[in-house]
């Protein structure tokens, strides 16, 4: 029968939101949906019924066709997947009758969001304390999940080069349109993900889902090697997840909130406080009348062709956002060597903490592509503060800003934890073994080492977090997870107007790049900042931006449709620049235009 878009429009049906967890019931969710509900409106639906704030930051990714690979070779019949499921979704049959009954979430139960801040009004546990079964649901999403098998680990999909990852970026959803729209079967399987990675206020009080299901996709992509890392910050990660393991199976969801459960009205005074007095009093004239400086000895190196890896000690000041370096400390009033400007370059982290190597590459945008520059500290701290001056330089913000302590405890305590604590303990451990190590590290890490030799390297980094309660530990895997060179970078195979080979376009919070597809060198970075506009020929499926000093680039995407490249970009834009402290109130229309292709 055929259905005019008015009846297609009124026309509503049941979309089944399934959570699986191994060591629980399956549970469901239903929401009552339309013809006329996009995605982006089913997101925000969704988000309502399990809890999760920002849902801007989510969407929902179709599995590629290499998900099912491996385990097509097995059984050629079986399509279903093993793999990291942070949710399932399946269309039911559509149904006729009054809309899905309010028993299992009640309005009264939905989230009462704070006007100026946007955080809930209330405390995670408030919001579920009317129905047993949705605060059990809460606890299903807010448990990670257990550990599984290496023969598992083995049979999921592992992307090995860019052009492998780009191609997962494929299945992102129109966020304008809905499932029926892009061909999403009944049964079909499609996975809510954190597309955008540019995250809000993690607050645990709050977040204990949204934390937890960002744990989990920061576990699978280290497990499955979406990200790089080294194999000493491999190790970190297993210490920390067979430490959250460890923890899960004896603590309860009351557990996230009961570490700052303290009076509201008084936090409320308290951030009221510090508000009206404008933060600290010993930072705010420092921010104001002077902006801070790191002066000290350090190594460079400038690769060239034919040329081995030899660092020069020089005398490096670094003031505002620029790097200036002198023969040696007498003559630091005089001409210097180089100045290096940081605005808008790359920072990469080049440590090996065992080894005593704490080394930061720099690359830097130049006419012609990337200027590499190689700086090498002597010792941690020296390192931390240098580091974190280096990254907000890149960001154009200067050491005065509030941001900047904070980032070298970070990345501080991210070195702490990886000295490796040999000692009687880790013997002792090993002998009363309750763990497979193979279950904590990807499988290509797994086949360097004999399983012992393994589990005695994952204890002495877990020597270093063993303290941590549950939710710090799910935080610190993020912001280690956050700290790799690679994160937050979605990437494409695209076509750059005029060139006659293919390239990968990494997409991110800040800036786009220019990646050769063959040895996976940047090329070119172009910056938000500087962007003027872009717009898309539809006709064509041609993407072309304009940037400052009349640069200008166009492509075509080959690995997805333009459109969601187009959202992408148009997402990051809008959440980086809410993130600087706009109006935390979601603009739909505005958000709709971004990723719904509207110019």
């Amino acid at each position: 029968m055929m259905l005019s878009p008015d009846d297609f429009a009124s026309a509503s049906w049941e979309l089944v939101v399934r959570v699986d967890n191994p060591n629980e019931e399956q549970k469901e969710t239903k929401l009552r949906v339309s013809g006329d509900l996009h995605i982006g409106g089913v997101m925000l639906k969704l988000v309502e019924h399990i809890n999760i704030r920002r849902s801007e930051e989510l969407s929902l990714l179709k599995p590629s066709e290499d998900y099912f690979k491996k385990k097509k070779k097995k059984d050629k019949n079986n399509k279903e997947p093993i793999i990291e499921e942070v949710l399932n979704l399946e269309n039911s049959p559509t149904v006729s009758g009054s809309p899905v009954s309010p028993g299992l979430y009640s309005k009264t139960m939905m989230p009462t969001y704070d006007p100026i801040n946007g955080t809930p009004a209330s405390s995670t546990m408030t919001w579920f304390s009317d129905s047993p079964l949705t605060e059990q649901n809460c606890r299903i999403l807010a448990s990670s999940q257990p550990p599984q098998s290496p023969e598992a680990l083995a049979e999921m999909y592992q992307p090995r080069s860019l052009v492998d990852k780009a191609k997962l970026n494929s299945g992102w959803l129109d966020s304008s349109r809905s499932l029926m729209e892009q061909g999403i079967q009944e049964d079909e399987q499609l996975l809510l993900r954190f597309k955008y990675y540019t995250f809000f206020d993690l607050n645990p009080k709050y977040d204990a889902v949204r934390i937890n299901q960002l744990y989990e996709q920061a576990r699978w992509a280290i497990l499955l090697e979406e990200i790089d890392c080294t194999e000493e910050e491999m190790l970190i990660f297993a210490a920390l997840q067979y430490h959250i393991s460890k923890l899960s199976l004896s603590t309860d969801i009351q557990d996230f909130t009961s570490e700052s459960e303290v009076d509201e009205v008084e936090a409320a005074l308290s951030n009221l406080e510090v508000t009206l007095e404008g933060g600290k009093a010993e930072s705010t004239l420092e921010d104001i009348t002077d902006i801070p400086k790191l002066a000290d000895y350090l190594k460079l190196f400038r690769p060239k062709k034919l040329l081995l890896k030899a660092f020069k000690q020089y005398w490096f000041v670094f003031k505002d956002t620029s790097i200036t370096y002198f023969k040696n400390k007498e003559v630091e009033h005089g001409e210097p060597v180089e100045r290096l400007n940081l605005r808008g370059c790359e920072v990469v982290p080049d440590v090996n903490v065992s080894g005593r190597k704490f080394g930061i590459k720099l690359l830097i945008p130049v006419a012609d592509g990337m200027n590499e520059v190689y700086l090498r500290c002597e010792y941690e701290l020296q390192y931390a503060k240098w580091m974190a001056a280096c990254v907000l330089a890149s960001k154009g913000k200067t050491m005065a800003d509030s941001s900047y302590q904070p980032e070298v405890q970070t990345l501080l305590s991210f070195l702490s934890m990886k000295n490796r604590n040999s000692n009687s303990q880790v013997a002792s451990s090993l002998e009363n073994l309750d763990m497979n190590p193979e279950c904590f590290v990807s499988p290509r890490c797994a086949k360097k080492h004999k399983s012992k030799q393994l589990a005695a390297r994952i204890l002495e980094a877990h020597q270093n977090v063993a303290q941590m309660p549950l939710i710090e530990a799910k935080l610190r895997f993020i912001q280690a997870w956050q700290s790799l060179p690679e994160f937050g970078l979605t990437y494409y195979i695209v076509r750059f107007k005029g060139s006659k080979k293919d390239d990968i376009l990494g997409v991110s919070y800040n800036r786009l790049i220019r990646i050769d597809a063959v040895t996976g060198i940047p090329v070119t970075t172009w910056r938000f900042a500087n962007m003027k506009q872009w717009n898309v020929n539809w006709e064509i499926r041609q993407v072309a931006i304009e940037f400052d000093q009349n640069v200008s680039i166009a492509f075509t995407c080959l690995s997805a449709d333009c459109k969601v490249v187009h959202e992408c970009i148009g997402g990051y834009i809008f959440l980086s620049t809410r993130s600087k402290g706009q109006n935390e109130t979601l603009d739909e229309d505005l958000f709709h235009k971004l990723t719904g292709g509207q110019e």
